[in-house]
C-alpha cells in the first residue's frame, strides 16, 4: 500500500501539472509562431527536453494572473477549456485558435475512500512522458501551419461555468470562430483525474 500512497496524486496537485502544462504550450506556440522576438525567450529544462519561456514581464504577469485563477477553477470542475487565440492586428480576424480541452476523471476510487479525499495513482514519471509527447507535437504542428506574414496580438479565453465569480479587470468574451478552418488534433495526456486534449484551428489562406 505504501506504494500507491506515494504515487498518489491529488485534485490540486493535478491541476497544477495541468496548468505548468498550459505555461509551457502557450509559451511555445508564442515562439514557434514569432509573435515576439526569439531574444525575448528563455530555455529550461522540462519534460527531458527544452522548452523556451518568454521574459516579457507583461506575459508573464498575464499568464501567472491566467494560470493562478484557472488552477482554482479545475479543482472545483469549472473549466471546460481554455483557448489561446492568434489574432490579425490590423483586422482583429482570428486567423488560429488553441484549444486545450479539460476532462474530468475519476482517479483511484479504491485509494481515494481510503485517503478521504480524490485522488489518482497514475505515475508522475508516465504523465511527463504523454506531456512531453504532446509538447514534442506542438513544435512539430508549427512546420504546416500557415505562415503568419502580419503582425499579431494574442488572447487567452477561459470557458467557464457561468457560476463562476469573474475576477477584477477579467471580461466576458465572444465566442471565437474561424471560417473554413483547418482543425489538427494533437496527443492527450491524462493524469488520472484530468485529460487534457489539445487541437489546433486554423485559417487556410487563399
Amino acid at each position: 500500500m505504501s506504494q500507491q500512497v506515494k504515487n498518489s496524486i491529488t485534485l490540486r496537485g493535478s491541476a497544477q501539472i495541468v496548468c505548468e502544462y498550459l505555461k509551457f504550450a502557450i509559451n511555445s506556440v508564442l515562439f514557434q509562431r514569432g509573435l515576439y522576438p526569439p531574444e525575448t525567450f528563455k530555455a529550461e529544462q522540462q519534460y527531458g527536453i527544452t522548452l523556451l519561456l518568454s521574459e516579457d514581464a507583461q506575459i508573464k504577469n498575464f499568464l501567472t494572473n491566467l494560470l493562478t485563477q484557472s488552477e482554482e477553477w479545475i479543482v472545483n470542475k469549472k473549466v471546460s477549456k481554455l483557448s489561446l487565440i492568434i489574432v490579425n492586428v490590423a483586422n482583429k480576424e482570428v486567423l488560429e485558435c488553441w484549444d486545450f480541452n479539460v476532462q474530468y476523471e475519476d482517479g483511484d476510487a479504491e485509494l481515494s475512500k481510503e485517503m478521504k479525499e480524490t485522488v489518482g495513482s497514475k505515475d508522475l514519471k508516465k504523465i511527463q512522458q504523454e506531456i512531453r509527447d504532446v509538447m514534442l507535437q506542438v513544435a512539430a504542428t508549427i512546420s504546416y501551419l500557415p505562415f503568419l506574414d502580419c503582425r499579431c496580438s494574442f488572447d487567452v479565453l477561459v470557458h467557464a461555468k457561468t457560476n463562476c465569480d469573474i475576477p477584477e479587470k477579467w471580461a466576458e468574451a465572444e465566442p471565437v470562430a474561424i471560417a473554413n478552418a483547418q482543425n489538427v488534433q494533437l496527443k492527450t495526456f491524462s493524469t488520472s483525474l484530468h485529460k487534457m486534449e489539445t487541437v489546433v484551428s486554423y485559417k487556410l489562406v487563399d
